[in-house]
């Protein structure tokens, strides 16, 4: 095996090290703060309520309460309660989350009617799917014209510019009086939140094709849609597709305000719902599905980039 090779294979296992340490680490403190009691534990979860009325095994207190109340029943020749050291009920240990993750899709929700985990994360992917092609069809070819032209470009960056600074919730209210309290404005708010940015970054991206790859086009008298398809497309198809990558990511991040416009639905209602009834394991494992989807997807992406683009040399250093 040449040096190179031993570099590249080192290089490779090198990261892949370091991706697993990137979520080993914060796991590891996640169960440093569930499971080992003189970290934090704020909490007492009462074992045996003793002679305190109000309490009840299972019930959480925090711990200056129920010194006082301890303190007391000595005061008073009480049985004296006992309790161990615990979180507050929104801070899960990672076994019941992984448990909750398991139980969401195979156990009935505990509320009546209530969508399961898999129904309201199908309906969420599809907001995001419908929000995020519309904002590509218009986003991209625009973004690309404004790169290439010149006049374009200063006839439409500065309203773009201006309107990537509006936030896209505040249109959530004049989105579902045109489209209605279903899918329609939350599709609108996810087209909104990524369309424009997406105009301003290709445009960027389109620019950075080298000029003297277009001068010469023009030279050999390439011009208008043969200059776009045979020429700026496919010089910036590798830089072009890691953009929609990282635009992919911000729809995601729209679509926990998107949901809560007009009616509750997907993986937020969800969420809502196991967050008011304190089930906070379920919240989390939710929560997680979330980044889950989304970082396979990207990383699902990323490997289908390189076979898409071999020659990109950029994708050597990923």
């Amino acid at each position: 095996m040449s040096r190179i090779a031993l570099l590249t294979e080192s290089d490779t296992r090198q990261r892949m090290l370091l991706a697993v340490g990137s979520f080993l680490l914060p796991l590891l403190v996640w169960c440093l703060v569930s499971y080992v009691p003189f970290i934090w534990h704020p909490k007492v979860e009462i074992t045996v309520p003793g002679g305190i009325d109000y309490f009840q095994t299972g019930m959480l207190v925090d711990r200056p309460q129920f010194e006082d109340e301890l303190a007391y029943a000595r005061e008073q020749n009480l049985a004296l309660p006992a309790g161990r050291p615990a979180n507050p009920i929104y801070l899960p240990a990672p076994h019941e989350v992984a448990q909750a993750f398991y139980t969401g899709f195979v156990k009935e929700p505990v509320q009546k009617d209530a969508p399961w985990l898999h129904e309201s994360l199908w309906h969420s992917i599809q907001i995001i799917f419908w929000g995020f092609v519309i904002s590509s069809i218009i986003g991209v070819p625009l973004g690309i014209l404004a790169g290439t032209y010149t006049r374009l470009g200063r006839l439409t960056e500065p309203f773009v510019e201006f309107f990537r600074y509006l936030p896209a919730p505040a249109f959530g209210a004049l989105a579902v009086a045109v489209l209605g309290i279903y899918d329609g404005p939350k599709i609108a708010i996810i087209v909104i939140g990524t369309l424009f940015q997406q105009v301003l970054i290709i445009a960027n991206t389109t620019r950075k094709l080298e000029a003297t790859i277009v001068e010469a086009a023009r030279t050999l008298g390439t011009r208008g849609g043969r200059l776009l398809t045979k020429v700026v497309v496919p010089g910036i198809l590798p830089e072009l597709y890691r953009d929609q990558r990282i635009l992919l990511g911000w729809a995601w991040t729209y679509l926990i305000v998107a949901e809560l416009i007009g009616t509750s639905s997907g993986i937020t209602f969800y969420i809502t719902q196991q967050a008011r009834y304190q089930h906070f394991d379920n919240v989390y494992a939710a929560i997680m599905i979330i980044g889950i989807i989304g970082f396979g997807t990207d990383l699902i992406l990323a490997r289908l980039g390189k076979r898409l683009f071999p020659w990109d040399r950029s994708q050597e250093r990923r």
